[in-house]
């Protein structure tokens, strides 16, 4: 028993980290619990004569989704949505999120249908986002993938440090069309009535993971308005290029030819 759970762990550490991690005593520890739990030796068989691995990698697919199976739903949408799709799972293995039952359960179902997401698989990226603020994902990460540190404006800022609700945001990947060179007011003329203007912790989230997920940089030469306000500035987001993300602020009045506005669609 002892020697095809052995067997089990490795598969699972090489599959989810590329290297064996685990200690000789947090083998004995998971070996207990299995066994504690029902796991017995034609359970353990299975996994190890699985091919492809496949049992091992649901297994830990079930932890990262903190016990509880992607719903039918989720599971549609991330077919839809394919690399631009940031689900519960990514946000365990990128930002170490603990996910409660009341987040997972708020986040069974999700609030956009398989006609929206098909029509926006390509434009936007359909994200899971957990209560997490700015500062708080910063501290999460690389240091290179944010610019400004202990030296950064907004560090005690109201709007970096709110961290909001688990809810799920399909946000635009670029900027809407043409809101480049315009105010504000001008900008929010050309939302769609099933748009919105996402917040700065929003985005931040969107575009931080979308690139731990893919190594793909969103916003590299452009700068967008969020819906933050600070002091009569509006927060803005972007150029994210190898200096990392900056987070900075803008006066609603001025033009700028590389600040547009970001979007996200509206719940149902």
């Amino acid at each position: 028993m002892r020697t095809i759970v052995s067997r089990i762990l490795l598969a699972i550490a090489d599959w989810a980290m590329g290297f064996r991690s685990l200690s000789v005593h947090k083998e004995h520890e998971f070996l207990l619990r299995l066994e504690q739990a029902g796991f017995n030796e034609g359970l353990a068989q299975k996994v190890v004569d699985a091919p492809n691995n496949r049992l091992a990698k649901e297994m830990v697919k079930l932890v990262l989704g903190g016990g509880l199976e992607s719903s039918s739903a989720q599971v549609r949408a991330r077919e839809i949505m394919g690399a631009n799709f940031f689900g519960i799972e990514e946000a365990v293995k990128h930002f170490g999120v603990n996910p409660s039952e009341q987040q997972l359960a708020s986040l069974a179902n999700i609030p956009f249908s398989a006609a929206v997401l098909e029509a926006c698989q390509n434009t936007h990226l359909l994200v899971a986002v957990f209560p997490l603020s700015i500062v708080g994902i910063r501290g999460k990460v690389e240091h290179k993938l944010f610019c400004s540190h202990k030296d950064a404006w907004y560090n005690g800022k109201k709007f970096a440090k709110d961290q909001g609700e688990a809810f799920w945001q399909l946000v635009r990947k670029g900027p809407v069309p043409n809101s480049a060179s315009k105010t504000w007011d001008e900008q929010q003329a050309l939302l769609a009535p099933e748009e919105e203007v996402p917040a700065a912790r929003v985005m931040v989230y969107a575009i931080i993971g979308h690139y731990l997920a893919t190594g793909e940089r969103l916003f590299k030469n452009v700068y967008i308005r969020c819906s933050d306000l600070v002091a009569g500035y509006r927060v803005i987001v972007g150029h994210f290029y190898a200096a990392g993300l900056l987070v900075y602020y803008y006066l609603d009045g001025n033009c700028y030819g590389i600040l547009g506005v970001a979007s996200a669609r509206k719940f149902k």
